[in-house]
């Protein structure tokens, strides 16, 4: 499914999900379908006063396990109307607030891909329109969605359109308005004409992504202006839907278009979704760092567009071409097209919203709930009465080690997660019931399989799934989601979100790395920092053979005491896990920078990699952004020389003296 969305028809509601078959072909299913939502059985004769509805007898029950029943309504539209007169009145609302498609594909158990049984017809814009087919959930991975990136220049006051380019997997198209004549290229009379052979092009490409670089915020955004300046409808779609955008400010937001029937994928939006380090975000840099290659034309050189125009049109083509095969390149090189892929089928969201993260777990957790007949609440909107508590980090042991060994748990907050179930449906507050787990900040969660452990459960198989099948880009998208989880629970946007039940998390946190320090103590090694999730200990041993061995020692052993521990003080099985990550040969702690306490979270270490040296630096100076590189020069040869026990104060002198004489002016 490439995009799913509705239509009212005579005042009935039809969802459409438009996508791309395995035979190359687009599709287009149409369903009618009613929306609805969920009250308590008991408040139907009360809100039967209020309103005039469609109701429905259900065996579903919501999470204090009393009965619901559905209330229907004809279009979409009327959900919030009937919800807000009925919570006016106290009458609570059960998933009032999912969006239509989303109802409909949840209802159907349909994640990202489906099977479609029916008859057919075709139009002038879709290969196959199927009316009410027969639709199931299916396992099928897309390999042959259509692509194509766009890229267009401009006058440097914004005002003229000069060219547009396409690029796509055996195609290439420009348009120019010009009298010459070029190779793959529509010279056009106007603005208006290019426009026009522009817009035919798509629908006769017919793609299933729009790409390109800042492709809504810039290109689209100028593109939609022009159309309206000339009085056509700026529509790239699969019908004759206007498409619209929906424009944001702010780095961590990304603008939206509503292209019918297609996605809009911007490429510097897919980058930052991934996770893809670049140097800076500009194409020419992200070009050179991913592909090897740069811009035809330099970023400082753009002023001179309006004269490259006038003199060499065809530098100008070749140049706006490159621009629209680069960001191309770029998603299919950094696969981050392909991740975003299985993102969508891992959590059922359309590919433009893999990166919402509440949303997306929203999607799995309703499917799960829905399994187990429990209807979820309606989400709205709650306001943080204070700060998340944090983890715990240990105010370290400042100093210069051999062999610190650092044991990490591995997915620490899900693990916790699981271990104690920690889960919406089974959160109940400071009421205690039997067997019930109590968490250290005083709140109780029933002791049963919730969703979200069995959510966990069912995501770490499937990764170490993939990583068994060598499939990076799965086990990848698997590690994203549930690192999601935490940040979620703790987001007052979130469905559930109860600051009791987020500090559970992060105080079962604490403990356990608490306690994890103190049984390595007990087993006589000293702990000299602790972050979060992770153990630093010195074995005080000069081996480095030997501190290996004692690292494994100390894992098997506290993974030992867990398994035990939680069975007996819970009675539970335990999920975490103790893993020996590294053995530092040697390691730096540094006292603040303002007094002899040890610092946090900012430390180096020398350590082996596949036979090789390697200097790791975390937080300090050398690998900050905001010191200077000699700075860093400087800091970094420092670590160096303690680490080989080298001599300083000559380096020093030496450094300063280059630095007056001007060495380091650059």
């Amino acid at each position: 499914i490439i995009y799913p969305t509705y239509r009212i028809i005579n005042n009935n509601s039809y969802v459409y999900l438009y996508g791309r078959l395995e035979n190359n072909q687009s599709f287009l299913t149409m369903h009618e379908f009613k929306p609805y939502f969920f009250i308590k059985t008991s408040d139907l004769k009360k809100a039967e006063k209020l309103e005039k509805f469609e109701s429905e007898q259900t065996n579903f029950l919501n999470f204090n396990r009393e009965q619901v029943t559905k209330i229907i309504t004809n279009i979409p539209q009327e959900v919030p109307k009937l919800r807000k007169s009925f919570e006016d009145h106290d009458i609570e609302c059960y998933e009032a607030d999912i969006r239509f498609e989303y109802r409909f594909l949840i209802d159907k158990k349909i994640q990202g891909s489906l099977d479609i049984d029916g008859e057919y017809e075709s139009s002038e814009t879709v290969d196959r329109i199927y009316k009410e087919p027969e639709i199931s959930p299916a396992s099928h991975k897309p390999t042959n969605l259509k692509i194509l990136s766009l890229d267009i220049e401009t006058s440097i006051d914004g005002k003229k359109l000069y060219c547009i380019s396409l690029y796509s997997k055996n195609y290439e198209r420009s348009f120019i308005v010009s009298k010459n004549k070029f190779q793959n290229t529509v010279s056009c009379p106007d603005e208006e004409t290019l426009l026009q052979n522009f817009q035919k092009a798509i629908l006769l490409e017919d793609p299933d992504i729009i790409t390109g670089w800042n492709v809504i915020d810039f290109d689209l955004n100028f593109l939609k202006n022009k159309f309206s300046k000339y009085k056509n409808i700026f529509n790239l779609g699969r019908d004759n839907t206007p498409s619209k955008l929906k424009l944001q400010e702010g780095f961590f937001r990304d603008s939206k278009a509503d292209v019918s029937g297609r996605q809009v994928l911007d490429g510097l939006s897919l980058l930052k979704s991934s996770f893809v380090k670049v140097r800076d975000y500009k194409l020419g840099t992200v070009a050179i760092d991913i592909l090897g290659k740069g811009k035809l034309i330099a970023h400082e050189d753009k002023s001179k567009i309006d004269e490259i125009y006038k003199k060499d049109q065809k530098l100008l083509l070749d140049y706006n071409l490159l621009d629209a095969k680069l960001v191309y390149e770029i998603i299919h090189k950094s696969q981050t097209l392909d991740l975003s892929i299985q993102r969508s089928l891992l959590t059922g969201m359309p590919l433009d919203r893999v990166s919402a993260s509440i949303a997306s777990f929203d999607s799995i957790y309703l499917n799960k709930a829905r399994e187990r007949n429990l209807v979820c609440p309606s989400g709205k909107f709650s306001e943080k009465p204070s700060p998340i508590t944090g983890g715990f980090v240990m105010e370290s042991k400042p100093g210069i080690y051999d062999n610190v060994l650092v044991l990490d748990f591995k997915s620490l907050y899900p693990s916790l997660m699981r271990t104690f179930n920690l889960d919406p449906m089974s959160f109940l507050g400071k009421k205690k019931e039997p067997n019930a787990v109590k968490a250290p900040n005083n709140v109780y969660f029933r002791n049963e399989q919730g969703i979200v452990p069995e959510i966990i459960s069912t995501l770490q198989e499937e990764r170490e799934k993939a990583k068994k099948q060598k499939n990076e880009l799965a086990s990848y998208a698997i590690k994203i989601l549930m690192n999601s989880f935490f940040g979620i629970m703790a987001s007052p946007s979130f469905r559930f979100f109860n600051m009791d039940m987020a500090n559970a998390i992060t105080h079962f946190g604490q403990y356990i790395i608490k306690l994890t320090a103190k049984k390595i103590e007990e087993l006589g090694y000293e702990v000299i920092y602790s972050d979060t999730d992770s153990v630093f200990v010195d074995p005080k041993v000069e081996s480095e053979v030997k501190a290996e061995k004692l690292g494994k020692e100390i894992e098997s052993s506290i993974n030992n005491f867990y398994n035990d521990f939680i069975k007996k003080e819970y009675k539970r099985e335990s999920f975490l896990e103790l893993e020996f990550k590294k053995n530092y040969l040697r390691f730096l702690m540094p006292k603040t920078r303002s007094g002899e306490k040890g610092a946090k979270k900012r430390y180096a270490g020398l350590k082996q990699v596949h036979g090789k040296e390697e200097m790791e630096v975390v937080g300090l100076e050398a690998i900050r952004g905001d010191w200077t590189e000699a700075a860093q020069i400087f800091q970094k040869e420092i670590l160096d020389r303690i680490f080989h026990k080298k001599e300083i104060s000559n380096f020093i002198k030496k450094f300063i003296q280059d630095f007056l004489e001007g060495n380091y002016d650059e």
